[in-house]
């Protein structure tokens, strides 16, 4: 990617991210007039800044924890994903469970998960995961089921086995559609483990946020949110640059439509 594109795709949401900023900080500022309901953008980082220590102590678990679910969550997606592909009896015996799975609120089962397995990491992982797991599944699901009929064909005809099909056809055909469900879950992972904090935690961003919210900090408050949507985004960012890194072929597809645009 070139310093000019990058330029190019980087300044309109800086321009209306600061417009944004700007704006709310004259309406704090001078309609408002009261941090206690709207503090500043100034007030936020000032207050952020002062207590970053307490603000970095309580971001380790939910980190720890998220990467933790998630890690679990992936490694489940590809199992089940992979079952789902060579047997249409798993799929049809598992994926109904894995869109069941998702109608239920983590928020109603947080607690269930607290009372059942205690205040520790464990309910924690477990509700990242199911928060995370279903759009891992079910994007791999979909990639496999999209996979090049033709070339599964070919391959079959010159003598491959079912592994080496899936290894070196299927996987690599089905990146792209893991990768999109790769950016949709990994918005999920801090929220689930936020929601898993509220229920019950000894520490963490989700018990930093009740704790400021019961004092009227609303200024930490902010400033914890801010903590957690910048983590989003790097996480999110960091599935574009993992995809890139896996599937190098996509790269001259995508020069090529550029070309032809």
């Amino acid at each position: 990617m070139t310093l000019g594109r990058l330029i190019r795709m980087l300044w309109p949401p800086v321009l209306l991210a600061a417009v944004l900023i700007g704006g709310w900080q004259l309406v704090a500022e001078y309609a408002i007039k009261n941090p206690e309901v709207l503090p500043t953008p100034s007030q936020i980082v000032s207050a952020g800044w002062g207590q970053r220590r307490a603000i970095a102590h309580n971001a380790w678990p939910t980190l720890r924890e998220t990467e933790l679910g998630f890690a679990f969550s992936f490694v489940l997606a590809w199992v089940l994903a992979t079952a789902m592909d060579f047997s249409p009896a798993a799929r049809r015996a598992v994926y109904p469970l894995l869109v069941a799975s998702q109608t239920v609120p983590i928020i109603a089962i947080a607690p269930l998960f607290v009372v059942m397995f205690g205040f520790g990491i464990g309910p924690k992982i477990l509700l990242v995961a199911l928060a995370t797991f279903f759009p891992l599944a079910a994007s791999l699901a979909a990639g496999f089921a999209n996979a090049d009929a033709d070339a599964d064909r070919l391959m079959r005809s010159m003598g491959a086995s079912r592994w080496r099909i899936f290894w070196t056809m299927r996987v690599p055909g089905a990146l792209p559609f893991f990768f999109t469900g790769l950016r949709v879950a990994i918005t999920y992972a801090i929220g689930g483990a936020i929601f898993a904090e509220y229920a019950g935690a000894e520490s963490g961003l989700g018990i930093y946020l009740q704790q400021m919210q019961q004092v009227f900090r609303t200024d930490l408050v902010f400033a914890t949110v801010a903590v957690i949507a910048i983590g989003s985004v790097a996480l999110f960012t960091l599935t574009y640059l993992l995809e890139r890194w896996l599937t190098p072929w996509r790269k001259h597809e995508r020069a090529g439509r550029e070309v032809v645009r």
